[in-house]
């Protein structure tokens, strides 16, 4: 049981942070992730994806629906974060002492965690655990 309640905390975690990120993005609109994308010289299409990595996919999280997918979505949502903001160069310090993809790194890694840990007891999954 302690097991599926840290398998719960995980994807609150990572689910309720990751919203606040794409409520941002439904209120403000996504001109920046745009021009990001297109600078990176893919179509400005592309930049929508953020819908259903930073809204779509933590509510799945919350939920605990189809975890497996969500943390997928999450996961390529932090690569293109990371390759977009930092144009790749990934080892870099930031002016405090931090990583420079710190945040991005830990909601990769956590949605990486929870790829591999499933939904755990506390879900809407059909199947429990997964």
């Amino acid at each position: 049981m302690f097991e599926d309640i840290g398998k719960l905390v995980l994807r609150l975690n990572v689910g309720i942070l990751m919203l606040f990120h794409g409520i941002t993005k439904a209120v403000n609109g996504i001109g920046g992730v745009e021009a990001m994308i297109t600078g990176m010289g893919m179509p400005a299409f592309v930049a929508y994806g953020v819908y259903l990595g930073e809204i779509l996919a933590p509510i799945m999280l919350i939920l605990g629906f189809r975890v497996k997918l969500a943390s997928i979505l999450v996961i390529l949502t932090m690569l293109m974060a990371i390759f977009a903001v930092t144009s790749g160069n990934i080892f870099a310090i930031n002016q405090t002492g931090g990583w420079v993809i710190e945040l991005q790194g830990l909601y990769l890694f956590g949605a990486l965690a929870i790829f591999f840990l499933g939904s755990g007891r506390f879900s809407f999954d059909l199947k429990k655990g997964n």
